[in-house]
This record gives C-alpha cells, structure tokens and sequence, in this order.
C-alpha cells in the first residue's frame, strides 16, 4: 500500500501550480457538461423535432465544433491563448443562454453552430497554454492531469444533468453556461500575469501560417491517424451503447455504468501509468501499443459472449486511451514552436472533432448495411493499420521521439 501511495506521489510531484489551476479550470468546465449528452432527446422528446432534423442539429454541432478547432488555433497563434482561451468559457458560456431560448429549426441551426464553434476554440488555446505553463520536463504529465480533470468532469456532468433534465431541459442549459463562465473568470483572474516556462522558439518553426502548418506532410499524416484512432475510439460513446441495449438487453443504468467506467479508469490510472512508463518507451512504441489495444477492445466483442467481456473491453479500450493520447499531445508540442503551437494545435484538434462527425455516420451505416460483429472487425482491422501507419510515421528520423 505505501509503494502505491509513493508511486501516486512521484506521479503527481514536481508539477506547476499553473498546470493544476489549468486541471482546475477545466474540471469545472467539463462538470457542466450536461448538454452534449442529452441533445438528441432534447431535440426530439422536448421540442418535437423529428429524427431527419435532429440528425443535420447534430452535425451542424460537429461541423462547428471542426470550425473552432481550426479558428481557435489560428487565433491563438495570433492573439495569444490566453485570450482564445477566455474568450471560449466566457462566449460559450453565454451562448448557452441564448441557445436554451432557441425553438424554431433554422435560428437553432446557428445556434447550435455558434456555441460549438466558441466552445471548440477553447480545445487548441488550452492545450497550448498547458504546453506554455508546464515544465519542459513535465509536459506529457501535464496534459494527462488536464485529461484527468476532464473525464472526471465529464463523469460527474452527464450524472447530475440526468437529474435535471427530469425537471427541465433548460437547466441544462443554465448550468453549463454557468460553469463555462466560472472557470472563465478564475482562469483570467489567474493567468492575466503569469508567465509561462516557454523555451526559445526554434528557428524553423517560426513561422504560424496555416498553410506552412499544412506543408508539414508529416504532421498532417500524424493528424489522419490520429483521425482513424479517434473514429474507432468514439464508437465507445456512439454505437456501443445501441449494442449494448440491442443485443445484450441491457438497462440505461447499467449502460451508464459501462460509459462511466471509461471515464473513471482513465482518472485513476493515467497519471501513474504516464508517469511509470513515459520516460521508457518511446513515443512511437507507446502510441502504436495504444492504436491496438484500440481495436482488441472491439474484437474481443466478436471471440467471446457474455456480460463480462463488456467490461474487458472498455478496461482494454481505456488503457487504450492512456497510452495513446497524451503522448500523441506531447508528439505535437515537440513537432510545433511556441509561435506555431496554436494552429498545430487546432489541427491535432481537427482530428477528434472530425472523428465525433466520422464516428457515429461509420457504426450506424456499417450496423445498418451488415451488423455490429461486422462492425467490430472493422474497427480491429482499421487500428492494426492505423498502428502500422504510426510505426512507420514514427520511425527517428535524426532524433528519437
């Protein structure tokens, strides 16, 4: 027990103050998530929309969401991600406001647009501002804390806006713009002066043209694998919950269980597991053990059956998760400069906010056209290639990553 609880410690020390206030900011943001998960049958159950318009609602907020990832990152780069990052909570937070008195489709349409795109921007300022804030030495370890302060409040989020979606859908969207606009204002009131542990920018990589960014082919073939992980990790929240109801019966309480898990083994896990083993594997070897654990998470569904095996799955998907993300965070700190950190950024952001649209249209389609066993030997064979892709991406070039 006291070895844990040494190892837990070493995993947590050493980290800046700004890098915890920056977890802080973001676990106060993520716990007022609570209208992304019940949009759907908010759209539908509350305000009477039917499934062909609820469905182009939620890609409009998947298209804004790819729209912020892109302005978000430019503007930090220009700006500064201190102001994105601001601008973000602050804007998001009251758009939420406005878009709970939306009713009619096509105002909602720019609503739902509008409050995706701000929410985004936040994503690539804040993951510039980890980068900034933290120790050179630290930086993957700081990211993994911002995750785990993220699923812990995505955790609590959709939990207590179950409770308030039974008494009125509109306070879900009070409540999220309030804690959007809380940590807005403790991140400026704590950041408006500090200074960050920046290194000297790299002479080339000083440039922060978008489109210098995209000359960088090897970047941009990091972000399409990056795209294909996300697209077969994301099945976890859009098209394993339907089998879970459809072929294994089982009830909503239990299948938030499922969901949750992810989550909470994540927050338990990663720091310690980034912090036991990031300084002796590679980037390359971590982030390709990630992609297949990706895929094992869903083929397993098709080799064994029974109530059990859901629960391996989300653990190996999970563990997926920590061994791949965080360290593809810190792959694009190391290949971006602190003048060019903002749009390399916004385009490793671009990726997941790409796979939240690819995800859901990929499961159900395949689903519908053949069936979920079809489905999960899909995601298998695509994260073996998406593994192969970071193995030869990867490979040291004239250093090691």
């Amino acid at each position: 027990m006291t070895r844990v609880l040494t190892l837990y410690k070493n995993a947590f020390g050493g980290l800046s103050q700004a890098a915890w206030i920056l977890a802080l900011v973001m676990l106060i943001n993520r716990s007022g998530s609570m209208v992304v998960p019940f949009l759907s049958v908010y759209l539908t159950a509350s305000l009477g929309f039917d499934l062909e318009q609820a469905g182009i609602l939620l890609s409009l907020f998947g298209i804004g969401s790819i729209a912020g990832a892109f302005i978000g990152g430019w503007l930090t780069d220009k700006v500064g991600h201190f102001w994105v990052q601001f601008f973000s909570l602050v804007g998001g937070g009251s758009l939420f406001f406005f878009v709970a008195n939306l009713t009619e489709f096509l105002p909602l349409c720019m609503g739902i647009f509008s409050v995706s795109a701000v929410s985004e921007m936040l994503r690539p300022a804040n993951s510039s501002s980890v980068a900034h804030y933290a120790r050179p030495e630290n930086v993957t370890r700081a990211f993994s804390l911002n995750r785990m302060a993220i699923n812990l409040g995505y955790s609590f989020g959709p939990a207590v806006g179950g409770i308030l979606a039974t008494f009125s859908y509109n306070l879900l969207f009070v409540v999220d713009g309030i804690t959007c606009i809380s940590a807005g204002v403790l991140f400026f009131f704590y950041f408006k002066n500090k200074k960050g542990n920046e290194q000297k920018e790299d002479e080339n990589k000083a440039t922060s043209s978008p489109l210098n960014a995209l000359k960088d082919w090897r970047f941009v073939l990091f972000v399409l694998l990056v795209l294909s992980f996300a697209t077969v990790f994301f099945q976890l929240f859009m098209t394993l919950p339907l089998y879970y109801k459809e072929v294994y019966k089982l009830p909503e309480s239990q299948i938030g269980l499922l969901i949750g898990l992810n989550g909470f083994i994540v927050f338990l896990l990663e720091m310690i597991i980034v912090y036991s083993v990031g300084e002796r594997l590679s980037i390359r070897r971590l982030v390709m053990i990630g992609s297949l654990l990706n895929g094992l998470a869903f083929i397993i569904l098709n080799l064994l059956h029974s109530e059990p095996i859901l629960y391996v799955a989300v653990l190996i998907i999970s563990f997926a998760e920590i061994m791949a993300m965080p360290f593809m965070a810190t792959y694009t700190v190391q290949r971006s400069g602190p003048k060019t950190r903002g749009i390399y950024m916004g385009m490793y952001s671009f990726a997941y906010s790409a796979a939240f649209v690819l995800a859901p249209a990929l499961g159900t389609n395949i689903v519908r056209a053949f069936d979920f066993t079809t489905l999960w030997w899909v995601c298998g064979v695509l994260s073996i290639g998406t593994s192969l892709g970071f193995f030869l991406l990867l490979a040291p070039v004239k250093q090691k990553i």
